[in-house]
């Protein structure tokens, strides 16, 4: 089970930049009078994309912004596991670690992990880098792969895996996407073996409809 702990050490306080200001004011103005609670999750996302994790004056703000109370707030940010209850890299990586990946070498890639970074909630001394294994997160067609921050580093080889991490810790940015240059997107690798006869596609295998029996509109009434 998840730790959903928020840390022990919180800030002493949490304020809206004036961009993340104007987009919660947007998510709320999207609620009628009285309903306003009902944005505490891109709230609490928004927080969270602001400071890189979701703080206890983060909630307190949160809450006294949408005029409910606190605890409210708490519950729905320790039930989520998309919410950082402590702070993370600046590249968070998110290891999936369900059985597609597993049989295509996740274990690999969560002992580079151990390596470059450290154990699980270990943040690195320069503060670029954090992991998490989790659950599936739906690309089991390229994997292994990994979630960092919002993208997806999918087709990895654990040689692959520690370059991105290096880099990425020197402050460097890494373009996602798939490491795998015998594949193009989710295709099969190497080259297509079905569906690659042209006529398929030319239009010239198309045939007229048959009429059916009987088909033709009944007489209009006398």
């Amino acid at each position: 089970m998840a730790d959903r702990r928020p840390a022990a050490q919180q800030p002493d306080s949490f304020a809206w930049t004036d961009d993340s200001k104007a987009i919660a004011e947007t998510w709320i103005a999207k609620y009628p009078e009285g309903r306003q609670a009902s944005a505490v999750i891109p709230l609490l996302w928004q927080a969270q994309k602001q400071e890189g994790w979701v703080s206890i004056p983060a909630m307190e703000a949160i809450a006294a912004q949408l005029s409910m109370p606190y605890i409210r707030v708490y519950e729905v940010a320790t039930f989520y596991t998309m919410f950082n209850l402590k702070p993370e890299g600046t590249y968070f990586v998110q290891l999936c670690g369900t059985t597609p990946c597993m049989l295509r070498g996740a274990e690999d890639l969560a002992a580079v992990c151990e390596k470059v970074i450290g154990p699980q909630g270990t943040l690195t001394d320069s503060g670029h880098l954090s992991w998490l294994e989790v659950e599936c997160l739906g690309a089991c067609c390229n994997a292994p792969m990994v979630q960092i921050n919002d993208y997806y580093y999918q087709d990895l080889t654990a040689e692959k895996f520690e370059e991105i991490l290096v880099k990425l810790d020197r402050g460097e940015y890494v373009e996602p996407g798939v490491f795998n240059a015998g594949r193009h997107t989710s295709d099969p690798e190497g080259d297509n073996t079905s569906l690659t006869d042209a006529s398929l596609y030319d239009g010239s295998a198309a045939q007229p409809i048959a009429k059916l029996p009987n088909s033709d509109p009944a007489p209009a009434a006398g």
